[in-house]
């Protein structure tokens, strides 16, 4: 007899695993985010300093401010996302306010340095956030692939009898079940057969392993809707110094967050001759929370009056994070009517750990005296080397085989200048990044630019930028699936930022 093992809707689940190579990925990116003067400069600022968001680059950073500051930004984006699928287009809006930075540093100029040789200390208490992750897009089309193929592929090869409900088990029972002593295909193929997607071949014999569709073949309308919210940050502890006047070092340390809710819901549609279901609605929820830590080290150097140059380090970031995902199937016949399968059970998957990879940033920047300045930044990440993991039993060999045949490594070059007209200040950017994966096609290279004013009031600073960015991806419905309908999405997004700074 089956164990069931129900408890308030959650349940615990050692042997199945939500995570796939975009889950990983996502988790490794970080986008330009921070104060307004250094997203109008697309964050070229290794080799400069001088701005809380500047730490995030290169720690030294904050030994170049002459004096104690503080800062406090608030941005608006918008995200536009244009989808075609089957040659169906579709665009998306979606907009929302954050405070993405808040921090101080502290400087305390050691004016007796005859022995020392450091001038300056500094310490810095900085929050970033990393990473938007509210987004929304809709898909429609017309499609000669039924959602069928999901189902029907997780089902081959499972007895009839261990997806079958037995008398007074209710759908939640097996459900959980399935999902406790089989896994996620277990549960696919479940829901499938329950909303009467699949059917066995020998409906009478309980050994049965193959299985048929009740969707006929044809053309189907399909519908997917994506939409996230939450957002990842950094709270960034760091130590610099000014040594011999001319050489700045620092290190963060840094703890990281995550946290990220998605919906999606695939419809589709048919009248196709034969067909004994007309109608599929697939609903998928994922949460997702996670913490963890890094650390970053760096340096500046002055080579003259005009040249300064700049390289640091950051080591990968070490993850915890925890996932939990909801399903709903509906059916439609129109004969038989409607089938609804929602189970009402929290998969709670293990812990598993990610580590992401590390990054290397080299950068120059030209000063013409308090006139303007030029600044480049050079980074490199090598995405094949993240890896995923677990101390609760998770096997995630075949994911991080996936993660070290489609990913590579990645440049990113950033542009900025700053030229100064009385109290004001006048910026502008282009950032360049190439894409983690070995097939651009999946997701293309992004690109993007900025621009941005500021006055100085004296004791008081206020910024103001305009940031944009164009990225183009394949958007798959479901990962490592039979089923591989993708639409293709073009994502545009426009950011104002506002930051007020204080020098104290």
């Amino acid at each position: 007899m089956k164990k069931l093992s129900l408890f308030i809707g959650i349940l615990s689940m050692p042997f199945l695993n939500a995570q796939d190579i975009t889950d990983a990925l996502r988790y490794s990116q970080q986008d330009i985010l921070g104060t307004a003067r250094f997203r109008a400069m697309s964050g070229a600022f290794g080799a400069l300093g001088g701005d809380l968001s500047a730490l995030q680059i290169n720690p030294a950073g904050s030994a170049v401010f002459l004096n104690s500051y503080g800062s406090v930004t608030l941005s608006t984006n918008q995200i536009n996302n244009e989808a075609t699928y089957f040659n169906t287009f579709n665009s998306t809006n979606t907009s929302n306010v954050n405070f993405n930075q808040v921090g101080t540093v502290f400087v305390y100029n050691n004016y007796n340095n005859n022995t020392s040789g450091i001038n300056k200390l500094s310490l810095g208490i900085v929050y970033d956030q990393t990473s938007d992750n509210s987004n929304d897009f809709f898909v429609s089309g017309r499609s000669a692939n039924s959602i069928d193929t999901f189902f029907l592929s997780e089902a081959q090869g499972i007895p009839q009898s261990l997806i079958s409900r037995r008398s007074r088990e209710t759908i939640s029972d097996l459900y959980s079940f399935l999902g406790e002593n089989e896994g996620y295909g277990a549960q696919q193929a479940f829901l499938g057969r329950e909303a009467f997607v699949i059917e066995a071949d020998d409906i009478n014999n309980p050994d049965n392993t193959s299985y048929f569709s009740n969707v006929s073949p044809g053309i189907f309308d399909q519908e997917y809707f994506y939409e996230s919210t939450g957002l990842n940050g950094k709270f960034s502890l760091n130590v610099g110094a000014q040594i011999n006047q001319n050489m700045y070092i620092g290190i963060n340390l840094n703890s990281h967050f995550i946290n990220f809710d998605r919906v999606t819901d695939f419809f589709e549609g048919n009248n196709n001759t034969g067909s004994n279901v007309n109608e599929i609605i697939f609903t998928n929820k994922l949460s997702t929370i996670g913490s963890g830590f890094s650390a970053q080290a760096g340096g500046i150097a002055k080579l003259s009056k005009m040249i300064r140059i700049g390289a640091s380090f950051e080591s990968p970031t070490w993850y915890y994070i925890e996932e939990e995902t909801t399903q709903r199937l509906e059916t439609l016949s129109n004969t038989d009517g409607r089938a609804i399968v929602s189970p009402n059970v929290i998969n709670i998957f293990p812990e598993y750990k990610l580590r992401t990879p590390a990054k290397a940033t080299g950068s120059i920047a030209i000063l013409f005296e308090q006139q303007g300045l030029i600044s480049l930044d050079y980074s490199y990440k090598d995405y094949s080397t993240t890896h995923v993991s677990s101390d609760e039993g998770g096997d995630f060999r075949n994911l991080n085989q996936e993660i070290e045949n489609n990913l590579q490594g990645s440049s990113t070059i950033r542009i900025g200048t700053e030229w100064k007209y009385d109290k004001w200040s006048f910026r502008g950017g282009y950032s360049f990044e190439e894409s983690p994966y070995k097939n651009k096609l999946i997701l293309e290279d992004k690109t993007g630019f900025s621009i941005g004013v500021g006055y100085d009031f004296g004791k008081f600073k206020f910024d103001v930028a305009y940031d944009y960015t164009q990225q183009e991806r394949e958007e798959q419905f479901y990962q490592n699936s039979a089923f591989t309908n993708f639409a293709v999405i073009d994502t545009y997004t426009d950011n104002l930022t506002f930051t007020l700074g204080l020098n104290f």
